[in-house]
């Protein structure tokens, strides 16, 4: 009986041994001799995914064994970008490349940046400007309902809400303020799929809040774009030392759980297609046709159809994350200091107040 444990034993040594054996030859080099090879890691790709990347450019002898290397070591951060890399490398040296974000130098990449609180008209002239394209031709292909269903397809955030067709333009708001590494030769969709690549990798981290909330990605992209122009440059917050763009949010959450309009001016001015530098007409602010209008009484207790801009990350964050609190109203001096009130009266008083020390915000 000893003389079979023993046996047994042995075996299922050998089967250790071996199986260590094989885990370390399959995080060996695919080859000896060296072949340059470029391979990109698109923002939002897992780390299994980029295994099974890597093995299907035959830069990686075994998956088993970079599966296991990458369970075993947690902490690896693997980078997007585009990397160049060598067959006769092997699997830690590429993963820890990777890791480093030791992206390669390209003489053929420019830089493009865009910046959070625009709307997607600024970004078709920037994308225009760095692709020979026309605005309108970047328009165009922006709403085009057959690329959106496209990409409606690839990114689990897009849905169906943006072919609602008020909507002035489908991916308003789903378009990530970033810089970004661009090759040069790009088309219009190669640079509208890097932004929504870069709007993936954030929403990504918010993923199970988003759908353990009674708000939809589209309502929630709109609350924080509406958060993002209404406290666009605030510097402080006058009445509670919590973060402004939180408070901002919950004073529209707390309006629409109450059934009241908004009474934002920004969604009604990008309705009416206006900059900031005349009032509203109160035509304007009575346009029931308009779906983003806020100011007058036919969206009461609801958001605007769409996003107004393009969200920051911190007010993506405050939309998915507000204070809880009792306001429901606030106004910013002409300093873009913040005060928030709990009724139309405080509200008026503040006002007043704002006015007679001489900080009202005039236009």
């Amino acid at each position: 009986m000893k003389k079979k444990i023993v046996i047994i034993l042995g075996v299922i040594g050998v089967l250790i041994v071996g199986l260590i054996g094989l885990y370390f030859y399959g995080l060996g080099p695919v080859s000896k001799k060296s072949k340059l090879v470029e391979f990109t890691v698109d923002a939002g790709t897992n780390k299994i995914e980029i295994v099974n990347d890597l093995k299907e450019a035959n830069l990686i002898k075994s998956k088993f064994s970079s599966y296991i290397y990458v369970i075993l070591n947690r902490n690896l951060n693997l980078q997007a970008g585009t990397y160049e890399l060598d067959t006769n490398m092997g699997s830690k040296k590429i993963l820890k490349k990777i890791n480093d974000g030791k992206i390669k130098e390209e003489d053929n990449t420019f830089k493009i940046t865009f910046v959070e609180g625009k709307k997607i008209e600024d970004y078709a002239s920037i994308i225009a400007k760095n692709t020979d394209s026309t605005k309108e031709e970047v328009l165009d292909i922006l709403s085009d309902r057959e690329y959106l269903e496209e990409l409606i397809n690839k990114y689990w955030f897009l849905t169906d809400d943006i072919l609602n067709e008020r909507l002035y333009y489908p991916l308003e708001g789903y378009l990530y303020a970033s810089t970004y590494e661009i090759y040069k030769g790009s088309t219009i969709k190669n640079i509208i799929e890097k932004m929504l690549d870069g709007t993936l990798q954030i929403l990504n981290k918010y993923k199970e809040e988003v759908e353990n909330s009674t708000y939809s990605i589209h309502e929630i992209l709109t609350l924080a774009s509406i958060v993002e122009l209404e406290s666009s440059g605030t510097k402080e917050n006058k009445t509670t030392s919590d973060d402004p763009k939180k408070m901002v949010a919950g004073v529209f959450l707390n309006r629409l759980e109450a059934g009241d309009s908004l009474g934002s001016d920004v969604t009604t001015y990008y309705g009416a297609k206006r900059d900031f530098s005349t009032e509203l007409y109160q035509a304007e602010i009575d346009d029931c046709s308009n779906g983003y209008n806020t100011r007058g009484t036919c969206n009461m207790g609801k958001l605007p159809i769409g996003p107004i801009c393009s969200p920051s990350l911190v007010a993506i964050e405050a939309a998915l994350e507000p204070v809880n609190h009792d306001y429901y109203f606030f106004v910013a001096d002409k300093y873009k200091n913040l005060y928030f009130t709990r009724n139309n009266a405080e509200h008026q008083q503040m006002i007043s107040s704002l006015k007679s020390q001489g900080v009202w915000y005039e236009y």
